[in-house]
């Protein structure tokens, strides 16, 4: 009972440090990957814990892809490669051809080479903005998970994971969004707002006309610390649309 309180305490003491920087908000800087830094230094290491009571649906999401073995992975805007390891509960990842993670934020990618250390090989890190980084080869499956709504170039990410995804390739994203509530909305928009998270109702609607839809749905989440609210959620998965194939020139 001892332990347990004392793990307890040391608990409740982490998050009031995530708290504080939250309600800090996101600090200044002079780029976007400054500030994401500057953001997540003092909270990187309980960054996981924190969150898994903020940011629902990825367990969902994941099993909604559907991996299938030898398979090519990459999750954009990935951080600490949590949701890597979800995908490697269901699916390990040395039955995959490659996996790799992307991000502009280096305290959430020590988080994740820690992570890639103990799931072994073939789960690449990778250091750079997800609006322009490829992979040498198509891939597969592209997952977004909480990440555009963190990204100011949002409609570029999509481009480009639709852009890096192979043939009947798949895209799978959950994020917060506004789904029509009035005020609802509005309040949301402001609460995350504070913290650089930018909810739109443009990115789903988006990602419906660049993909065929596969899953589509919203859905509403308790908030840690915010007992009564119900944060709005959705999961899509896509899948890419055939290219139209360009007639032969005639003589």
């Amino acid at each position: 009972a001892e332990k347990v309180e004392r793990r307890l305490t040391i608990d409740m003491a982490a998050d009031a440090r995530v708290l504080w920087r939250l309600l800090r908000g996101q600090p200044d800087g002079a780029s976007h990957a400054e500030r994401l830094a500057r953001f997540y230094a003092g909270q990187a290491d309980r960054y996981d814990a924190f969150r898994a009571r903020l940011l629902h649906g990825r367990e969902a999401l994941i099993e909604a892809l559907d991996v299938p073995v030898g398979a090519r992975v990459v999750e954009l805007g990935g951080g600490t490669g949590s949701n890597l390891e979800l995908l490697h509960a269901r699916r390990p990842l040395a039955s995959l051809a490659s996996v790799q993670l992307v991000d502009l934020c280096p305290p959430l990618l020590a988080q994740a080479r820690r992570r890639a250390a103990r799931l072994g090989d073939g789960f690449q890190v990778i250091e750079a903005d997800a609006g322009d980084w490829r992979p040498d080869t198509p891939v597969d499956r592209v997952i977004l998970s909480y990440a555009l709504t963190m990204m100011p170039n949002w409609s570029a990410v999509l481009a480009n994971a639709e852009a890096m995804l192979a043939p009947r390739g798949r895209i799978g994203v959950v994020d917060f969004h506004l789904p029509g509530d009035g005020w609802r909305d509005r309040f949301w928009q402001r609460w995350f707002g504070h913290d650089g998270v930018c909810l739109s109702d443009r990115h789903l609607p988006d990602l419906q006309a660049r993909f065929t839809p596969l899953l589509s749905e919203g859905r509403r989440a308790p908030v840690a610390y915010l007992p009564g609210l119900r944060a709005p959620y959705y999961l899509f998965v896509g899948e890419r649309k055939a290219t139209p194939c360009t007639p032969a020139a005639t003589a």
